[in-house]
């Protein structure tokens, strides 16, 4: 299980500038586990340069990855849209990442499951219902200014075309082809175990 924490507080360090390092001035966060006993609490100091890259702020979840870096904690699912032996994959038309090939997807809004979510993002990004078949995987992966937890559930089209409302392209691919596009980093632990389940 992850190890969770709430920022609860974000204050400047005690010292003076004298003690900032190069990358500026250093923050005090207190962090409060979110899946263990809350009185035990944690406190790092940070930069506040790698706080505004990583948007760290007072609210956010966060945790320490495997390199030991403290990265805001952001939960997504993903939704692997089968068809006639094929699977649906899209292309990022924004953002950071924008042109990688992805499974479609999105945010956990509070209050909603995953299984909810998938099916409201492809609403949302696709403009078609799906319903979900079964829970495939978690991907757990640190990008360099944040972790992504991503839910992943075997969908398919109740109606709808599948139309790009936000994505810059998509494609079914089959069995053999599933590494024909630059998948995101995050969605390349998906491919071999796709590749077996299409047999």
């Amino acid at each position: 299980m992850l190890k969770l924490y709430k920022v609860q507080k974000i204050t400047e360090a005690l010292y003076g500038c004298e003690e900032c390092g190069a990358d500026g001035p250093l923050a005090e966060l207190t962090l409060v586990p979110l899946n263990a006993d809350r009185s035990h609490s944690r406190r790092v100091e940070l930069s506040e340069s790698y706080l505004a890259k990583t948007g760290i702020e007072e609210g956010k979840t966060v945790l320490f990855g495997a390199d030991g870096k403290l990265r805001k904690y952001v939960k997504v699912v993903g939704a692997i849209i089968v068809k006639d032996g094929r699977i649906f994959a899209t292309q990022r038309g924004y953002g950071e990442f924008e042109g990688g090939w992805e499974f479609p997807g999105g945010k956990v809004e509070p209050g909603e499951t995953s299984e909810e979510a998938v099916v409201r993002e492809i609403r949302e990004e696709l403009a078609t219902e799906i319903a979900v078949d079964s829970y495939f995987d978690t991907v757990e992966y640190d990008y360099e200014t944040f972790h992504l937890s991503m839910d992943c559930y075997v969908c398919h089209v109740v109606f709808g075309k599948l139309e790009l409302l936000e994505h810059e392209a998509a494609k079914w691919l089959g069995k053999g082809e599933l590494n024909s596009v630059g998948w995101l980093p995050a969605d390349v632990a998906l491919v071999s175990e796709l590749e077996e389940m299409l047999d």
